[in-house]
């Protein structure tokens, strides 16, 4: 009878633990980012803009939404330092690909290593969600001029969208994280994870 409770309260009261890349070429704002979903998230948590230093190697965050856990792992964007992006892909259960939608001078390098990520064998089927960061600022492309240029074509049938945001504001996060948890919560990849992390278990 115990079992059968425990069982149930396990059902009801746990939630899954979601896995997210935030990725994006150095200055896109993906550490102002993870800060501000800290502060939505965690009632003022994260750190105010004009305290947040670039990455350098990996920051992690926590929150927790009414139907999932999210670990955010916020990978360092310089180019000497997206070789270590890959050791993270395996264990990714989604990207944030944030770019830097007020500088258009970065949007090639922007749309150059997000190939690079979206061709990865390890990242197969993960659901994307590509933020048009900055939105506050004056001259910002949206999210619509964003996939535009990016002209994404083979994503082999993953999951994907565009959200327009703004780390300093927080518009359109929300909405942004609403999405991915969905798509997380209903793809193969996640199934696959999940099977894997019983096997790792029980050995």
């Amino acid at each position: 009878m115990f079992s059968l409770f425990y069982g149930l309260w396990k059902y009801v009261f746990t939630k899954d633990e979601f896995h997210v890349l935030i990725l994006g070429v150095d200055k896109a704002g993906k550490t102002t980012l993870l800060e501000k979903l800290k502060s939505i998230y965690l009632k003022g948590e994260g750190l105010p803009p004009d305290r947040v230093v670039p990455t350098v190697g990996l920051n992690i965050g926590r929150i927790e939404d009414a139907n999932a856990k999210l670990v955010f792992w916020d990978l360092g964007g310089q180019v000497g330092l997206r070789t270590i992006w890959e050791k993270y892909y395996e264990e990714a259960h989604a990207i944030m690909y944030v770019i830097d939608a007020a500088t258009a001078s970065s949007f090639e390098d922007a749309k150059s290593a997000l190939a690079k990520v979206i061709c990865h064998e390890h990242l197969r089927g993960a659901p994307l969600l590509i933020v048009a960061n900055k939105q506050d600022l004056p001259g910002v492309i949206n999210d619509e001029e964003l996939s535009e240029f990016l002209n994404l074509k083979e994503l082999d049938e993953r999951p994907y969208m565009f959200q327009a945001v703004s780390a300093y504001d927080g518009r359109g996060i929300k909405s942004g994280i609403d999405w991915l948890v969905e798509q997380i919560e209903k793809c193969k990849r996640t199934e696959t994870l999940r099977a894997r992390a019983g096997v790792a278990g029980k050995i």
